[in-house]
């Protein structure tokens, strides 16, 4: 099944977030290579795709798991979790119904 997960950034992140970038990535990239990501990415924190220093307030991923606890433990495991990048991060199950 498919799980939303939503990390949400705790303020003047973005110096942990360069920092843990390429072990996140890296995590993501697995995900995508065994056909298991839908789609990842961050939020800005003001409205521009290049938010400079404003930096970014979260991110979405949405993957396949193979249940609820396998995709809150992946979560639970994230490079931006160990580096204090987010404040809070939720785990939802999803349906893609578009496109």
């Amino acid at each position: 099944m498919l799980y939303c997960i939503i990390g949400i950034d705790r303020p003047d992140s973005l110096p942990l977030r360069k920092q843990a970038r390429p072990a996140h990535l890296q995590r993501l990239e697995t995900l995508r290579d065994q056909g298991r990501l839908i789609l990842a990415g961050p939020n800005p924190a003001v409205d521009s795709p290049d938010p400079g220093r404003a930096g970014f307030s979260g991110s979405l991923i949405v993957a396949e798991f193979e249940s609820l606890e396998a995709a809150r433990a992946w979560a639970d495991a994230d490079p931006y979790v160990a580096a204090g990048v987010y404040a809070e991060v939720s785990v939802k199950p999803f349906i893609k119904v578009l496109p």
